[in-house]
């Protein structure tokens, strides 16, 4: 399956056929969330391929699915079936889930009993509390990659038409003279000088307009570890500051993709079309595109949410850092 192409998702018993006792195929759960898509016509967004794996203090690895026959479609995780979690992260599609379609047909209708059937089958949670998910088992759905490798998907990514031709070229380029240069010419990181850091507390919602403090604002709520209790605002992050982005949802708890639990997040929220930038270290990018995450104490509210005169939302960084 190629991107543009369009399938339809199969029905609950096709494919509870493709799964093991563990709800999973090739080590790759499907969700419950994703059940409410059976029927469904799509269009496929990009194969999966490449797919960065977070390890035990924060190491990440770049990976392959296994058999590579996975894709994403627009669709993202709701986290109704992991305890709300918040993360929304983009589903993966083995192709054994899906069929081919030749047009966007309506929805296929799907008995809520055999939806029923379907997820009463999944896994979410072990004995032990751990929770189960797509990210939770990415390490058992995936293999290691050589340098090699990474660079024949750079090219066959762009041939498939996941990537385009100039959109590759930037994320081999930008990461190799990062790695040679630029990380060596780049002034250090800013960092903060508290020891306890600041919760937000603007209680965002979806769909407010928000715009992104500048940095010596920001650095003024980070530890000297550049963290906001634990979590980071990094190089990349900081290119979009003095930027407006509308707010897609709170982030309120969250389940840790290295260890499985469920964690409580306060004074945080996703925004508007920033994804991680892990290209900036990976040669060729991952496909998953994760949200970023932004504490309540980095954003400001616009003239817009204050009853002002509405200021256009930015898609990209007003100033490059």
């Amino acid at each position: 399956m190629q991107a543009g192409d369009w399938v339809e998702v199969r029905g609950p018993a096709e494919i509870a056929e493709t799964l093991d006792a563990e709800g999973t195929l090739d080590g790759l759960p499907f969700m419950p969330e994703m059940a409410e898509f059976c029927g469904r016509r799509m269009r496929v967004v990009r194969q999966a391929g490449k797919v960065c794996v977070e390890y035990p203090g924060v190491v990440y690895q770049m990976r392959v699915i296994r058999h590579d026959d996975a894709v994403i479609l627009e669709t993202r995780c709701s986290g109704a079936g992991h305890d709300g979690c918040g993360r929304a992260c983009v589903l993966l599609w083995k192709e054994a889930w899906l069929r081919k379609a030749e047009e966007p047909w309506e929805t296929a209708a799907i008995h809520p009993i055999a939806k029923q059937t379907l997820i009463a089958g999944l896994r979410t949670i072990t004995a032990s509390g751990r929770y189960i998910c797509q990210s939770t088992e990415l390490e058992r759905a995936t293999e290691p990659l050589t340098r090699w490798q990474v660079i024949a998907r750079c090219v066959s990514d762009v041939v498939r038409g996941n990537r385009g031709l100039f959109e590759m070229m930037r994320m081999v380029i930008v990461p190799v003279l990062r790695y040679f240069i630029i990380e060596r010419l780049e002034r250090p990181i800013r960092v903060g000088a508290l020891r306890r850091t600041p919760v937000g507390s603007l209680n965002l919602q979806p769909g407010e307009l928000v715009r992104i403090k500048p940095e010596g604002e920001i650095v003024q709520t980070l530890d000297a570890q550049a963290r906001n209790r634990g979590l980071s605002c990094d190089r990349g992050m900081r290119t979009y500051c003095g930027g407006e982005f509308r707010v897609v949802g709170r982030l309120d708890k969250m389940i840790s993709e290295s260890s499985g639990e469920m964690r409580k997040v306060d004074g945080t929220v996703i925004l508007e079309g920033l994804h991680c930038m892990c290209w900036w270290n990976h040669v060729g990018g991952c496909s998953r595109q994760d949200y970023m995450y932004w504490r309540e104490a980095w954003l400001e509210r616009t003239n817009e949410a204050a009853g002002g005169t509405p200021q256009p939302a930015a898609g990209t960084p007003s100033a490059m850092r």
